[in-house]
């Protein structure tokens, strides 16, 4: 009987419809439930490395996803102060045969559509809007989602794949706010035309400076460039999508050097969001109940691998979940696995953020000394453990 029951999943985003998605390619059906009244996706670009067109591809959505993405030549470090090219690593013809796949980036909204797309033109996948889950109840058969609205819905699982604030994550782990990082991003787009000519680079660029950088590549065809630009600041409350002025964006880089500044200029529209994480944990279970993405593992953005991360679980999970005859042994199986590296990704992230991103002085000057001396079959064996990545063992 239990299992003639969806699965429930808690959130709509890249990784709940990532996981829809898993499931109905193992012939499992699935209720997704959304808080929003619509799906949709806020934000503008995202990476991808190449880990995450392993998962497109094995979630069956990887042709639609190659078609929207921008390909780039290179990951670009410069000197913000500067304005000195410290390293870059070469994505061409070396680095996709190495890894499989390409490096790319697309806007959130694009590749969000692309799930979406997908589950709705799947039989065994019911998306709900305006359905927000509070919380959840369980015995030993089944798990009820308690949404918002009063409503009480009964399935086998409950995946919480609702973010950072997951209502979900609260009854799994009673472990309390997410980590605030004291760091504040500031994103626009500038239309490509709008942007310096001389920094149009086919590459996905940082420019690291003192407790500052600066994020820029080219998006949706070349029609615009991501303009995301973080400012170490010590801000000490949660913060997402607060529209600003530019002056308070340049109040973080006025010691950076003047082509640097000349790219933070041409930003309109700013928005700012305080970026917040939090330590590995490794409770993601509870019974029916099981965490993906940032709501069992928030990071940083200085890997660029969130939502990549996010879809890594989708493809273990829904693998784990369709050939292990028992649940139960389906959920540890998932765990085990995901745990020790996603939660390698979130200390890193944070560990580049201080050591890459944001030095300065002494401090800054091993970095350049460090990083400019790798070779690319250097910086090739450095990432291969993330970029390497399937989501499954080899």
């Amino acid at each position: 009987m239990a299992e003639t029951r969806p699965v429930l999943i808690a959130g709509g985003g890249i990784g709940g419809l990532a996981v829809a998605l898993g499931l109905a390619q193992k012939g499992i059906r699935s209720i997704l439930l959304e808080k929003a009244a619509a799906l949709g996706e806020i934000g503008a670009g995202i990476q991808l490395g190449p880990n995450a067109f392993h998962a497109f591809d094995y979630l069956g959505v990887g042709e639609a996803a190659r078609n929207m993405a921008v390909y780039i030549d290179q990951l670009r470090l410069m000197d913000a102060l500067t304005a000195d090219e410290i390293t870059h690593i070469d994505l061409g013809d070396a680095f996709r045969a190495r890894f499989g796949n390409p490096y790319a980036v697309v806007h959130r909204g694009d590749l969000h559509g692309v799930f979406l797309r997908a589950c709705q033109n799947h039989e065994l996948i019911e998306l709900r809007v305006s359905s927000e889950v509070t919380g959840y109840e369980q015995d030993g058969s089944s798990v009820t989602a308690k949404l918002a609205d009063g409503e009480r819905i009964a399935g086998r699982l409950l995946i919480g794949a609702d973010g950072l604030w997951s209502n979900i994550r609260k009854q799994v782990t009673s472990d309390g706010p997410p980590r605030v990082s004291g760091h504040t991003t500031y994103r626009s787009v500038i239309p490509t035309e709008q942007m310096p000519e001389d920094l149009r680079w086919n590459a996905a660029t940082l420019w690291a400076g003192p407790k500052c950088h600066i994020v820029h590549y080219p998006l949706s065809g070349w029609k615009v460039f991501n303009l995301v630009v973080t400012y170490h600041n010590n801000a000490p409350e949660p913060v997402a999508g607060k529209p600003v002025s530019e002056a308070e964006v340049m109040k973080g880089f006025t010691h950076v050097h003047e082509r640097a500044q000349n790219i933070i200029r041409h930003g309109t529209n700013w928005k700012l969001w305080v970026l917040c994480d939090r330590d590995p944990n490794e409770q993601w279970i509870d019974g029916r109940v099981v965490l993906l993405g940032d709501a069992a593992h928030p990071m940083l953005q200085y890997f660029a691998q969130g939502a990549c991360q996010a879809m890594e679980d989708a493809v273990c999970l829904s693998h784990m979940l369709a050939n292990h005859d028992d649940q139960t042994a389906a959920l540890e199986a998932y765990s085990t696995q995901r745990f020790p590296r996603t939660a390698r990704v979130q200390l890193m992230s944070r560990a580049i953020g201080e050591h890459v991103y944001h030095p300065a002085g002494e401090h800054a000057r091993i970095r350049n000394a460090i990083m400019s001396a790798k070779s690319q079959d250097q910086w090739c064996d450095d990432i291969a453990w993330l970029y390497g990545g399937t989501g499954l063992k080899a």
